[in-house]
C-alpha cells in the first residue's frame, strides 16, 4: 500500500512559475527512489517475515502472531506519523525533514541486521524505520509541487511507476539475497537503499519565495502564538462535522483491517501449501506489476466530477474482500498468482481514487487535513489485522480462517461506503429544498470562478497532486 495524497495548504505566490523541469528531474528521480524503495521493502516484508518465522524460537506456539508485529508497526507508523510530518515539513522545510527521516529509516534497518531478539526489532524496524519513513516519504511529495505546475501530473506519474517497480523488483532481491546472506544481509543492503536516500533528499531545495513559506509571514508574532497557531491548523476537527466524510472515513478505516494482511502472511502461506514451488516471491512480484496497472488504468477516472467515483472503491475493497476469502481455496500455485493479479489491481484502484474522494467531500480548503485524519485513522486497524491474522494462524494451525476473516472487514467497509453517495444526495435535496432563490444566488455569487481557459487542473492521474500548492487560491 502507497499512499499518493499529499497536498499543501498554501499558495505558490504572485509571480513564482515553477521551472517545470531542468533540476526538478533529478528532484523526481530522488523522489521516485524514496516512494519505491519504502514501499518496495514493507509490501516485500512476506519474504523477510518468512524467514524472522524460520529464526524465531521453534517452540514458541504463537510465532505468527508474533513477528507479524515487526512488519504491521512498521507500516503502522508511517500512516500514525502523517500529521506530525506535516507540522516538521512546514516548519523545517521538504530537504531537513526527508534527510533526517531517510537517516532515521538507515539507523532503523541498520540496527535491525544485529538485532538478536524480537523485541529489539519491534524498536528498530518497527519504530525506528517506521517513522523514519514517514518523514522521508512526505516531504518527497510535497517537494514536486514546488519544481512543477502544468507538468505535476507527468512528474506524479513517474513517480507511481517507479515505485511499483521498486515493488516488482525488491522480491526477487530479497529472495536471492536472504537465500545467499542470510537475514542479517538482507538488511544492510536494504539499509544502504536508506542511504541513497538521505543522499538523494539533499535535492529537495524548496523555491516557494521565503514570504510564501508557512509561518515566516507571522515574525511579528510572538513563539507562542505561532506554536498554538500551527496546533490549530493541523489539530481543528472540522473536517468530521460533515457526515459524508465521517461515513467514508469510518468504511475506509473498518476495510483496511484486513488489507496488509496477504503482503505479510502471503509467502508463508504459499511455502506451507505448495513446498514444491520455490517461487512464492512471484506473487509479491504480479501484486507490485498489477497495482501499477490499477494506478494508470483508474487514474482517468479520478478527473471526473462527483462523488459516483467512490463506486470505484467499493467495487474494489468487495473484490479485495473476496479475494481474500478466495487465497486459501487456491489448489494450484497458478491460480493464487491470479488471485494477487486481482489484488493488485483493487489495491491500485483503492489509493488512486482516494485523494479525488477527499476533494469532492471536503474540498480543497480541508483536504490535507481530511487526509491527514484518515491516514492516522488507518493506522491503528492496518497494524492490528496482520497480527491477528497471525494468532488466528497459530490457533489453528493453518490460514485458511485467517485469510477468510481477512476478507471480511474489507466487505464491510465496501458495504459502509455504498450509502456516501447517497446520503450525499439526500443532504443536497434537503439543502435545495431549503434553500431560498435568495440564498442560492448568494451561494452562486460566493463560488470560486470556473477555471480559465488554458489553467492547469489541479488534479490529474487521479492523484490530488501532492504537494501541489496552489488548490486553496481561489477560495
Amino acid at each position: 500500500p502507497q499512499p499518493e495524497v499529499r497536498a499543501e495548504a498554501h499558495g505558490h505566490g504572485a509571480g513564482f512559475v515553477p521551472p517545470e523541469g531542468g533540476f526538478g528531474w533529478l528532484v523526481v528521480f530522488a523522489a521516485t527512489w524514496c516512494n519505491g524503495s519504502i514501499f518496495g521493502i514493507q509490501n516485500s516484508f512476506g519474504i523477510l517475515h518468512s524467514t524472522l518465522v524460520e529464526e524465531h524460537d521453534p517452540e514458541d506456539q504463537t510465532s505468527q502472531f508474533k513477528v507479524a508485529w515487526v512488519g504491521a508497526l512498521a507500516m503502522g507508523m508511517i500512516f500514525f506519523c502523517s500529521p506530525v510530518v506535516s507540522m516538521f515539513t512546514d516548519h523545517f522545510g521538504c530537504r531537513k525533514t526527508a534527510v533526517g527521516g531517510a537517516l532515521l529509516a538507515f539507523i532503523g534497518l541498520l540496527g535491525t541486521s544485529f538485532a538478536n531478539s524480537l523485541s529489539l526489532r519491534y524498536f528498530t524496524y518497527g519504530i525506528l524505520f517506521g517513522c523514519g519513513s514517514s518523514f522521508a516519504f512526505q516531504p518527497s511529495l510535497v517537494i514536486l509541487g514546488h519544481y512543477f505546475r502544468q507538468r505535476l501530473g507527468l512528474a506524479n506519474g513517474i513517480v507511481t511507476a517507479g515505485a511499483s517497480l521498486f515493488s516488482m523488483a525488491l522480491p526477487v532481491l530479497l529472495d536471492n539475497v536472504v537465500e545467499s546472506l542470510g537475514l542479517r544481509g538482507a538488511f544492510q543492503i536494504l539499509s544502504l537503499f536508506m542511504l541513497v536516500q538521505a543522499l538523494l533528499a539533499l535535492t529537495f531545495k524548496p523555491l516557494l519565495p521565503a514570504g510564501n513559506q508557512p509561518g515566516t509571514n507571522a515574525q511579528a508574532a510572538t513563539g507562542w502564538s505561532r506554536v498554538v497557531g500551527r496546533v490549530r491548523t493541523y489539530f481543528n476537527l472540522r473536517v468530521f462535522r460533515i457526515i459524508t466524510y465521517r461515513v467514508w472515513a469510518f468504511g475506509v478505516a473498518t476495510a483496511v483491517l484486513g488489507y496488509f494482511v496477504p503482503y505479510i502472511h502471503l509467502i508463508n502461506f504459499a511455502k506451507d501449501k505448495f513446498k514444491d514451488t520455490k517461487k512464492e516471491w512471484v506473487l509479491l512480484v504480479c501484486i507490485g506489476a498489477s497495482s501499477g496497472v490499477g494506478r494508470l488504468t483508474f487514474g482517468k477516472i479520478g478527473d471526473f466530477p462527483g462523488l459516483k467515483k467512490i463506486y470505484m472503491q467499493v467495487v474494489s475493497f468487495i473484490t479485495l474482500g473476496l479475494m481474500s476469502v478466495m487465497i486459501p481455496q487456491c489448489s494450484v500455485f497458478e491460480a493464487l498468482v491470479v488471485v494477487c493479479m486481482f489484488l493488485g489491481l483493487c489495491d491500485g484502484c483503492f489509493l488512486t481514487m482516494m485523494a479525488p474522494i477527499v476533494f469532492e467531500l471536503v474540498g480543497p480548503m480541508q483536504a490535507s487535513q481530511a487526509i491527514g485524519y484518515l491516514l492516522g485513522l488507518m493506522s491503528i486497524p492496518m497494524t492490528a489485522g496482520p497480527p491477528i491474522a497471525g494468532l488466528l494462524h497459530d490457533y489453528f494451525g493453518n490460514y485458511t480462517v485467517a485469510f477468510s476473516l481477512a476478507g471480511v472487514p474489507p466487505m464491510v467497509g465496501g458495504v459502509v461506503l455504498f450509502f456516501v453517495p447517497l446520503i450525499d444526495r439526500r443532504l443536497q435535496r434537503g439543502s435545495a429544498a431549503a434553500a431560498s432563490p435568495e440564498e442560492t444566488a448568494t451561494t452562486t455569487h460566493m463560488l470560486p470562478p470556473s477555471r480559465p481557459e488554458g489553467e492547469p487542473k489541479s488534479c490529474s492521474n487521479g492523484d490530488m497532486l501532492p504537494g501541489y500548492t496552489d488548490v486553496e487560491t481561489h477560495i
